[in-house]
């Protein structure tokens, strides 16, 4: 652990929050790596090339939310296209109501939001005869 940590963050004393904390020399087998952690935590895994950093990034059963971040647009799309998760941002976190939200595998297959969320309501009719 870098940063972070056990107990509440200053100023939140009561209620149920927890620090921003920083993991650091994480592998991919650790489960820190492979949970998904819904809370302010992040654990940093060395990769040696982009192949390895996107192996990285999908070897895990879930895959709600990914990010990736560069100066070079075209190798992030690249690689953002790559990644087996709902929703991939490039460079800042951003949000967009009629982008569809939902995960990949282990994080769900249903979506919400845009065209997609609405679309697991509708009930589709097809009636066939003789004009």
């Amino acid at each position: 652990m870098l940063v972070g940590g056990e107990g509440h963050p200053e100023g939140l004393e009561a209620g149920y929050f927890v620090k921003p904390t920083v993991f650091v020399n994480v592998k991919n087998d650790m489960a820190i790596a492979q949970e998904e952690i819904f809370g302010p935590v992040l654990s940093v895994i060395a990769y040696d090339s982009e192949d390895d950093a996107i192996r990285i990034a999908n070897d895990s059963k879930y895959g709600l939310h990914a990010a990736v971040i560069g100066a070079d647009l075209k190798r992030a799309r690249r690689v953002a296209s790559q990644l087996r998760a709902g929703r991939v941002v490039i460079n800042r976190m951003t949000d967009d109501a009629q982008a569809p939200w939902g995960g990949f595998k282990y994080s769900g297959i249903g979506r919400e939001y845009g065209r997609y969320g609405i679309e697991a309501f509708l009930e589709p009719k097809a009636i066939l005869g003789a004009i």
